[in-house]
Parts: structure tokens; sequence; C-alpha cells
């Protein structure tokens, strides 16, 4: 559901411009609502959240899709967890539509669905490892990459109950905001991929933006 957001740019206590590739992971505090900008258009933003408390609890998307009966997310959505706690709410939406079943791109399913030269690609799991080494402080491995939402991207259910990837639905300006119910990581992928659509065969920024 389209719903535009009420909050300034100019009110917010903390900007950041994501590079195509890069990662952002920082806390977003409960109570606070953060916007995940898509500055230029059809980009794709991979987003894993845990409780900032103690992230072996992090989103699930089992319990969302469930327990809200839609595999796309909306304004309105409710993001649980794998304690079955609400997490976050998506309060604002221009987009419209996000997928939380497509998964992120890796070195090796760049070689399963596009070619064994494609394995040297960046990839989202790329940079999520790369985030959590760099960030040791919030105690996390490898073994904590798990259920990601894919936010602006386009990932149909085909009449056979497959999926495909399709030209991204968002454009420039368009954007998500969530609210905090705990304390948050949240921690991007600015996805890297050029073999399909979902970033339009051309990887641009985003901005993330919270406010109190």
């Amino acid at each position: 559901m389209i719903k535009e957001s009420q909050l300034l740019a100019e009110n917010a206590v903390d900007r950041e411009i994501v590079p195509a590739g890069d990662y952002y992971m920082k806390v977003v505090k409960a109570g606070q609502t953060f916007r995940i900008l898509d500055l230029e258009g059809n980009q794709a933003a991979d987003t894993l959240f845990y409780n900032a408390n103690d992230p072996s609890e992090r989103y699930s998307a089992v319990d969302t899709i469930r327990e809200q009966g839609n595999v796309y997310l909306t304004t309105g959505t409710r993001l649980l967890s794998s304690e079955q706690n609400l997490m976050l709410e998506i309060v604002a939406d221009t987009c419209g539509r996000h997928d939380t079943l497509g998964g992120a791109c890796a070195t090796e399913s760049n070689t399963v669905r596009y070619a064994l030269e494609k394995k040297c690609m960046h990839a989202c799991r790329d940079s999520w490892m790369l985030a959590v080494a760099e960030h040791e402080e919030f105690g996390m491995s490898k073994r904590d990459i798990t259920h990601n939402i894919n936010f602006f991207m386009n990932v149909p259910v085909t009449a056979e109950g497959g999926l495909s990837f399709a030209d991204g639905i968002s454009a420039s300006g368009k954007y998500v905001e969530m609210k905090a119910a705990m304390d948050i990581i949240v921690l991007i992928s600015n996805c890297p991929q050029l073999n399909n659509p979902c970033n339009g065969y051309n990887p641009t920024p985003v901005e993330v933006l919270i406010w109190d």
C-alpha cells in the first residue's frame, strides 16, 4: 500500500549515503524510524535485521509471511523475529511492494545462475561477511547471515509457484520507512548485482535516514 511519510529529511538525526556494492551496519533504537531511499531508481537493498541486545534473534521471513498471509511487504507489514516478537513495522512506503523470498546474491549463486566466470563478481553475501568481520563489537559471524528482505526488488511468483527476477518497480526518490519496536542492528548490502534486472544492470547508491 502506498503511503507517504510526514517526516522531513532535514530533521533526521543521521543520514548516510551507501554506495552501490557497499554495506551499512548500524543500530536503530526502539522508537526510532528509519528510511531506505532509492536515490536513482531500480536499485535493490538486501537487508538483514537483528535484535541488538541478542543477535541470535533475527528477522524471520517464515514467521512474517505466515502471520501476515502475504509474501510481499508494504505499509502496515509487521516484521517478526525468529522468536515471533515484533521487530519493526513498515509505516510508510512509496514503492508499494518488497520481496522477502528471492534471497541474496552470492558468488556461488552467480556461478549457478549465470556462468562459471561470474564467481569472481562481488555479491551481497560478501558485503555482509565483510560487515560482520569489520564490526566485531556485535559478536557476529557468517553463521548469522540468514533470511533477508530485498527492498525495492521485484520477484514475481509464477503461476507454477516458482520465482522470477523482473525489472524493479522502484524509481528515483522512492523509499520505505520502518519504526523499530526494539533496538535493531540494521545490516544492508546495497546490491552490486549486474546479471539480472533487479538493479537495472546498473547498481546505484541508496540513502539511509534515521529520526528520533
